[in-house]
């Protein structure tokens, strides 16, 4: 026999035990049966009510219980699928005459569990679709939604190209609930497939893989495109070349000048292939400029190519010719089912070829449409039976051409067959079958929590049947059949639950001679898992009061009010589900109701305890309100409710619950009472214009209100600027508008940038200024030949707001130079010349190619200009050589520029003199003396005015009985008229000459004169230094010192005295001999006291004769002084 327990309540045990002592029928049962029957009962139930007694769970109260085909809760969809087995009653006497007979166990087998309190796994109900996200949005956020059920609630994670994001490692990723959130989102770390995966402590389900791709569009190249040169009725293929892009762009071209676009008709195409201009046969007027321009589908940006010119060649006309198809469909196309396909087809021929279209071995498709002049075959809605192989063909009357393809249509995987959520017992086989339909035929693998599932042991899997021999308790968990082609993936979920092994009785059974179970089932007397309930509704609404009963066989359910057993009405209705429901619900309506479930085991009742409250009301207010960026805002919500009940508020914004621990920055929740809360917005921005929501929740009701916050503030940027036309010095601008941000636009600003301007600048408009509803203004006074970026900013009564996007670049065209060279001056060079020289152009204003100089001289007062040509933009200065130039003739001189656009102006004439002649004179009345035994100053006066005057001076200098050339010279700095010659040997004789120097070369040098050098002072130091100290007088004696006959004589000592801690603090005295020796020049020199032994010397005036010893006398203020004298 197998038992299993409904509830752990001794009345219930006592319930089962009643039933089980009178029997089926205590008549029909024999003795035996009754005493073995109630022992393995008791024994059974009080076994296991010990070893569960402290765990209040719910369990069944006879044999086995049945899995209930209904989803466990109500926000479940999938179905679940029950396995059991059926009842045999052979050998149990007289019990099919008992109402509870094998087959009305067999037929009624149900079980009615609370869906609420089930558990139960992961189940997706929001999976990540594919994302495109604009690469240049100002938010940088992409969001990837995954929402999952499941009792208890999910985890999740997610995985980027099979890596898990790890949320905690990178702050760019993020999650709130079960939504990735990417900031500064980019294509180099975020494209991929991305997956989600919710788990809980059932199991793991992944959810589908998700693309997110970034959609840009990059520039054309700047550089100039070749032009092309064909003859008429030639044909002739423009190429596109388009720039980086993600996703599709849309082709169009430009003829000449914006928004004059090229009309496609039987001579011209567009490929949206190749995005390439193509012409059957060139006529005179496609002659001019064409322009690719390509529009971004997900963005709508738009850039432009540079122009690509169309010439005429003057060599004859193209005759005729046989048609050559160009463009062509590929030879295998495949197509997902379902999507429109275009085919594409076009010859160059002359004269213009016809196209047509068939199908092989078959019709084209009713609905398919010819487009472009039948260049292109249009089917929508492609299906399977839209497959083969169509041809297109050219024809005209030189000849024709064709070309064929096969289209093949493939499908995404879809399901046909799924696996539902299974509960088994322990030992049973399980078996799955999926199945898929699709082309290519899906293949199929197997997930168990996630992981993958392969054949071992016990797991058996063919394809998409899997099969688990003798599940176990371990086989528990979440399952995923999964079904791809190379066109995609889907999945199918399922949970697998194992019930415990039931206990088994057979051996007491054979004791008795009787098989009582040939197979596992279940039954039980009525049993409410909650009891009672409380109800609480809303005056006016439906209430619904759920009576939910496990029992097995089905009971029967009949509800009372007090003693009144409740009759259907129109406002009180009982349901199929024996729920009890009351439309428009009165205070009438509170009180006790009571729901009794009965069936041929016992019976019991569960009590709804309903109370009726007044309907809460919530105002929002203000309900709209304007504020302008910077400002701050208080939203106040009110909620009006039934004093009895408490309630509960929060904000939302866009729809989304605010994160106050994340945006406390700028969001405050202040509670001002209990039913009034408060929502602060401070330091607006413009995204937190929106709308807000207040929810105010009671267990009876909740209510929630909206309030508009507008937020005024700078314009938006415009959208993409689009050069339309360019000159010279103008550039005609279009642009869309941005946001106004609340605030009307009242002007615009145009801005430009160049390589030679200092980031942007503003430019002159015309008209000027720009209003706020105009988009389209010209750009005035731009420099010739410059390569400028526009964008354009939009003001409001705000401020100004953010810049649009640059333009791509765009070059003016060339123009004469219109500014001179400045600063024109010259001078100098070699005899014979006029040398000029300038500032050179910026390139900012040579205005075009082939720019160079003009410089034009004439002699002072003559008429005729010279002209010569300096092509170099870098030059700088021009020499013109004249042999006939007398020095320093004065020239009118002025340099004009050119470019291949022709000549721009002159500068300013000046005066300039050609270069000057060396000097004729030499300088005068030169003079030279000796200042020292190595020292001679030398002077002299200038030459008298005239031309070729000095820069300059040039000293020559050398020793009697030397050669002149054997000497030294040195140059003076500048005009200066003297100088001291340094580095001679003393008591020498040396003979000295001047003369002037220029830029053209050296004057005449004056006649030498002479000087001699002085002698050395002598070398002897004092000697026998002595001292006296008399209280503070100290006395000095020294030996004389005497010159040697190639010294000076010494004329005079000097004395230094250090006071002790004074530091470098000295007293000198100079002390004269009072007889001095006759002749020369004297010098003495004296070695410093006090351990220093550092000599220092000092030279003295000339005295004629020499004294004896002399004594200096001092006042001293230490017992150690520093006696030192030089002379």
């Amino acid at each position: 026999m197998f038992l299993s327990v409904c509830r752990h309540s001794f009345n219930e045990e006592a319930h089962l035990l009643t039933f089980l002592q009178k029997g089926p029928s205590s008549t029909s049962m024999g003795s035996p049966w009754k005493p073995f029957l109630l022992l393995s009962v008791i024994s059974s139930l009080s076994d296991f009510a010990r070893a569960v007694a402290a765990r209040p769970i719910s369990y069944a109260a006879v044999l086995r219980m049945k899995a209930d085909s209904s989803s466990v809760l109500h926000s479940r969809s999938r179905p679940r699928q029950h396995h059991s087995g059926g009842l045999v009653t052979t050998d149990w006497p007289a019990f099919s005459g008992h109402p509870l007979s094998a087959l009305s166990l067999l037929s009624s087998q149900e079980d009615y569990r609370s869906e609420e309190s089930e558990e139960f796994g992961p189940v997706f109900i929001h999976e990540p679709d594919d994302v495109i996200s604009p690469l240049d949005s100002d938010e940088k956020k992409v969001v990837m939604h995954c929402e999952a059920r499941g009792n208890p609630p999910p985890t999740y994670s997610w995985y980027i190209n099979g890596t898990e994001v790890d949320t905690e490692a990178d702050y760019r990723y993020s999650l709130i609930d079960g939504n990735l959130i990417i900031t500064n989102a980019s294509e180099i770390t975020d494209y991929g497939k991305y997956q989600c995966k919710a788990e809980n402590s059932f199991g793991t389900v992944l959810g589908r893989e998700a693309l997110l791709q970034f959609a840009y569009l990059g520039a054309f190249s700047g550089k100039t495109r070749g032009g092309v040169s064909v003859r008429e009725g030639q044909g002739v293929v423009l190429m596109c070349s388009p720039p980086p892009h993600s996703p599709e762009i849309i082709y169009s071209w430009v003829f000449n000048e914006f928004p004059s676009f090229v009309a496609e008709d039987s001579r011209r195409f567009i490929s949206q292939d190749t995005g390439n201009l193509y012409i059957s046969k060139v006529q005179p007027s496609d002659v001019g400029s064409y322009i690719c321009l390509v529009k971004n589908t997900v963005t709508n940006a738009r850039v432009l190519s540079p122009p690509t010119p169309l010439t005429l060649k003057t060599d004859g006309v193209m005759g005729e010719y046989e048609p050559k198809i160009e463009v062509h469909f590929p030879t295998s196309v495949l197509a997902a089912k379902g999507v429109t396909v275009r085919l594409e087809c076009f010859a160059l021929g002359n004269p213009v070829p016809t196209i047509t279209w068939r199908k092989i071995n078959g019709n084209i498709p009713k609905k398919a449409r010819l487009r472009k002049s039948q260049a292109v075959l249009e089917m929508p809605n492609i299906q399977l039976e839209d497959s083969g192989t169509y041809e297109c063909k050219a024809e005209n009357p030189r000849g024709g051409t064709a070309f064929k393809g096969h289209l093949q249509v493939y499908t995404l995987p879809q399901w046909v067959r799924m696996i539902n959520d299974t509960q088994m017992d322990s030992g049973e086989k399980l078996q799955w079958e999926c199945k898929a339909m699709g082309r290519p035929r899906p293949t199929y693998h197997w997930l168990r929590n996630g992981l993958p599932l392969t054949s071992q042991g016990r797991v058996e899997i063919v394809n998409g049947e899997l099969t688990i021999h003798k599940v176990q308790q371990t086989d528990s968990g979440m399952y995923q059949c999964v079904a791809g082609n190379k066109y995609g993936t889907i999945y199918n979920n399922a949970e697998l639950k194992i019930l415990a092994q039931a206990t088994s009785q057979s051996s007491l059974l054979r004791k008795n001679k009787a098989s009582l179970w040939a197979g596992p089932a279940s039954a039980s007397a009525p049993v409410f898992v909650h009891n009672p309930i409380r109800v609480i509704a809303t005056l006016g609404k439906d209430v619904s009061l759920e009576c939910k009963p496990r029992a097995s066989p089905k009971p029967r359910v009949t509800w009372k009010s007090g003693d009144r057993r409740i009759q259907q009405s129109r406002r009180i209705m009982l349901l199929r589900n024996n729920t009890l429901r009351i439309v428009n619900s009165s205070r009438a309506d509170e009180g006790t109701y009571v729901c009794r479930a009965e069936n041929q085991l016992g019976s019991a009742e569960m009590t709804a305890i309903l109370w009726v409250k007044e309907a809460m009301r919530v105002e929002l207010s203000p309900s709209r309100v304007e504020v302008t960026v910077g400002e701050s805002v208080v939203l106040s919500c009110k909620a009006t409710h039934d004093t009895t009940l408490d309630v509960a508020f929060q904000w939302f914004f866009n729809q989304k619950p605010i994160n106050f621990q994340q945006d406390g920055g700028h969001f405050e929740y202040i509670q001002t009472q209990s039913s009034t809360v408060d929502l602060m917005i401070r330091s607006i921005l413009l995204k937190h214009a929106g709308k807000y929501g207040c929810r105010a929740q009671t267990s009876a009701d909740t209510v929630f209100a909206e309030a508009e916050l507008l937020v005024r503030g700078p314009p938006g940027p415009p959208g993409v600027v689009i050069v339309e036309e360019i000159t010279d010095t103008t550039a005609t601008l279009s642009w869309t508008r941005g946001l106004d941000n609340h605030s009307p636009i009242s002007t615009y600003n145009l801005q430009a940038r160049s390589p030679f301007s200092l980031g942007w600048q503003t430019v002159k408009t015309d008209p000027d200024p720009v209003t706020g509803d105009m988009e389209s203004a010209m750009a005035v006074e731009l420099n010739p030949w410059v390569e400028y970026e526009f964008r354009v900013v939009a003001s409001n009564a705000i401020g100004t707001g953010d810049p649009s996007a640059p333009s791509r670049g765009v070059r003016t065209k060339e123009a004469v130079p219109s500014v001179a060279p400045a600063n024109v001056s010259g001078g100098n060079g070699r005899r014979h010349e006029l040398v000029i020289s300038w500032e050179p152009v910026s390139e900012e204003f040579q205005n075009g190619e082939g720019f160079g100089y003009i410089v034009a001289f004439r002699a002072n007062g003559t008429r005729g200009w010279k002209e010569k040509m300096v092509t170099s933009a870098d030059s700088t200065t021009y020499k013109y050589r004249d042999e006939t130039f007398p020095p320093l003739t004065p020239f009118e001189v002025k340099v004009g520029v050119y470019n291949n656009k022709g000549d721009g102006p002159f500068s300013k004439v000046v005066i300039i003199h050609s270069a000057e002649g060396e000097p004729r004179d030499a300088p005068s009345d030169v003079k030279a003396y000796s200042i020292s035994s190595s020292e001679i100053r030398v002077t002299w006066k200038p030459p008298h005015p005239g031309p070729g005057r000095p820069r300059g001076y040039e000293v020559s200098y050398w020793k009697d009985m030397e050669q002149e050339e054997s000497g030294k010279k040195q140059r003076t700095v500048k005009n200066e008229t003297s100088m001291v010659l340094t580095g001679l040997e003393g008591n020498s004789l040396y003979l000295i000459s001047v003369k002037g120097f220029n830029s053209i070369g050296q004057g005449p040098a004056t006649a030498a004169v002479t000087a001699n050098t002085r002698k050395a002072p002598p070398a002897q130091p004092p000697t026998n230094l002595m001292w006296i100290q008399e209280g503070n007088n100290v006395s000095l004696n020294w030996d004389p010192v005497k010159a040697t006959d190639n010294e000076s004589d010494v004329i005079g000592y000097m004395v230094l005295l250090k006071q002790e801690g004074r530091g470098h603090n000295q007293v000198t005295r100079t002390i004269n001999p009072a007889s001095p020796q006759t002749g020369g020049t004297q010098t003495t020199k004296i070695e410093k006291c006090g351990g220093e032994k550092r000599k220092e010397r000092e030279r003295s005036a000339p005295r004629s004769e020499w004294s004896p010893p002399p004594v200096f006398e001092q006042k001293a203020t230490s017992a150690q002084c520093t006696a030192c004298h030089r002379a």
